[in-house]
């Protein structure tokens, strides 16, 4: 899916003065009897878009839609990027967790 910052051609850091810059530029290579598809996209992208309040909604509120393939790529990589734990790392947690319920089984000792 484009972002309205695609469609205009100008960055997400784009100030309000550069973003109707393109807009106009735009509008000028396809007005609306040319193709009006492609100038109500322009206008929906600069609306979207247009000063501050607008990219802040946008930056909010604004969820790309993905597809459910994407999402189990995106599960499998991370998946396969999970690094083995070091042995030592792991005696040193088996060890924290052996000494706790240890500990918490003196403290259930004592209160009984």
């Amino acid at each position: 899916m484009t972002t309205p910052y695609q469609i205009l051609c100008v960055s997400e850091h784009a100030n309000d003065t550069e973003i109707k810059q393109a807009y106009l530029n735009l509008v000028k290579e396809n007005p609306p009897d040319r193709d009006q598809e492609r100038f109500q996209q322009i206008q929906h992208a600069y609306e979207t878009i247009k000063d501050s309040d607008s990219r802040i909604n946008f930056e909010l509120f604004h969820f790309p839609e993905t597809g459910f393939n994407a999402l189990l790529d995106h599960a499998f990589k991370q998946e396969s990027e999970i690094q083995p734990m070091h042995p030592d790392d792991f005696f040193r947690l088996l060890n924290a967790v052996s000494i706790d319920k240890a500990v918490m089984g003196d403290i259930k000792n004592k209160s009984s």
